[in-house]
């Protein structure tokens, strides 16, 4: 699989100067981490799931999450696992090449009877999704993965979702993220990221953000992902992987605040369409999340709508100029430190402080591809939509 591998060669070859790469699901942590982009979440009951897959792999995704927590009801858990092994024995039968899929659980002992039950389909499983993941309640589920990882014989990766109150709540937060950090690092081979449950940490103050605003307007939420970043997502060699938090809509009827995507790059050819139909269906909010996700340090992000997996895709794509700047800081030469020109000739390239930030830019680079010098998102949005 390969980010933008649902649209042709041609098409590629002029959106980029360096294509995503190709990877496998035996491809490194690393590179997967990376690469996840819009992670679309699935309930585990629809009853055409498998081609449901098939069909979204054909559209870009390459990361699922088949739910069996919240989106489905208490009295529904039983029929979403036996459809669960329908639905894998389906797409095995198949011989497709499914994107990265995992399976959200509600109970560890959820993890080693799923994995039994899938049988031989297993293969076509990634890994699991932790609900509201501290270090208390996150150890067993751990364990029952590194169990069913060698009872089963395949590889399986765990995404903990940060979620819970304690982890919002001013009073209890620094001792709960210091709980999870020795957890996820405990089993550090088998964790793949770290996702945000946003909605569950709105739910505490009985908030619900409008479509004209982003996570990072919401204060309360803002704070808890800035300290999650800054104690699990540091780029010393200690820090995971956090994606960013769900953006729940997909349509909106009616406006309060003007649009806030500018005119100014949809100008040529029917771009003006592609920029109304994003504010119709308000996806100018979630262009701006995006946008602040990323300079925060997120990276992907948890998506329910499958019109939200292209943008994110989109504005994850490394600029000509990031990669230019990214690939010059790292140069063998500037080993010694020092401060240079950007070849832009629009900023300063410090080599000590911005190493770590070239060198996430050129993992991502990697899994997403570098745009040519003339092509931005708007462009990279209106190939993904047409194929």
């Amino acid at each position: 699989m390969r980010h933008f591998g649902h649209i042709t060669p041609e098409v590629r070859q002029r959106l980029f100067h360096q294509e995503p790469c190709e990877f496998t699901a035996d491809s490194s942590a690393r590179l997967l981490s990376a690469a996840l982009g819009a992670t679309l979440y699935s309930p585990a009951t629809r009853p055409r799931l498998a081609d449901d897959i098939v069909k979204q792999t054909g559209r870009g995704v390459v990361s699922m999450v088949l739910c069996l927590e919240d989106s489905i009801g208490d009295d529904d858990v039983a029929e979403g696992e036996e459809n669960l092994v329908r639905q894998f024995a389906d797409l095995a039968d198949r011989q497709v090449d499914p994107p990265l899929l995992f399976i959200r659980v509600r109970h560890p002992e959820q993890i080693p009877d799923l994995v039994r039950r899938l049988g031989s389909a297993v293969r076509l499983l990634s890994g699991f999704v932790l609900p509201k993941f501290t270090e208390e309640r996150g150890i067993p589920f751990l364990e029952a993965l590194s169990g069913a990882e060698v009872a089963s014989g395949h590889r399986l990766f765990a995404m903990p979702v940060l979620e819970s109150p304690e982890l919002l709540y001013r009073e209890t937060r620094v001792e709960t993220l210091e709980g999870i950090a020795r957890a996820v690092d405990k089993y550090r081979d088998r964790v793949l990221a770290l996702r945000l449950g946003v909605t569950d940490f709105c739910s505490s103050y009985g908030l619900r953000r409008a479509p004209d605003m982003t996570a990072w307007d919401v204060q309360i939420v803002a704070s808890v992902i800035a300290d999650v970043v800054n104690m699990l997502g540091r780029a010393d060699g200690t820090g995971f992987t956090v994606t960013g938090p769900v953006w729940e809509y997909f349509r909106v009827q009616e406006r309060m605040f003007k649009p806030q995507l500018r005119r100014s790059p949809f100008l040529e050819g029917q771009a003006e369409e592609l920029r109304e139909a994003l504010i119709e269906h308000a996806m100018d909010g979630l262009l701006r999340e995006i946008t602040l996700d990323q300079a925060n340090g997120l990276l992907g992000k948890t998506c329910i709508h499958p019109s939200h997996v292209l943008p994110v895709h989109a504005l994850s794509v490394v600029s000509h100029e990031e990669f230019s700047d990214a690939q010059d800081i790292l140069r063998p030469e500037r080993g010694g430190g020092g401060v240079l020109r950007s070849q832009y000739t629009n900023k300063m390239n410090e080599v000590k402080p911005h190493r770590a930030w070239a060198e996430r830019t050129l993992l991502r680079a990697e899994v997403f591809g570098v745009a040519n010098e003339d092509i931005g998102f708007v462009e990279l949005l209106a190939a993904g939509i047409s194929g």
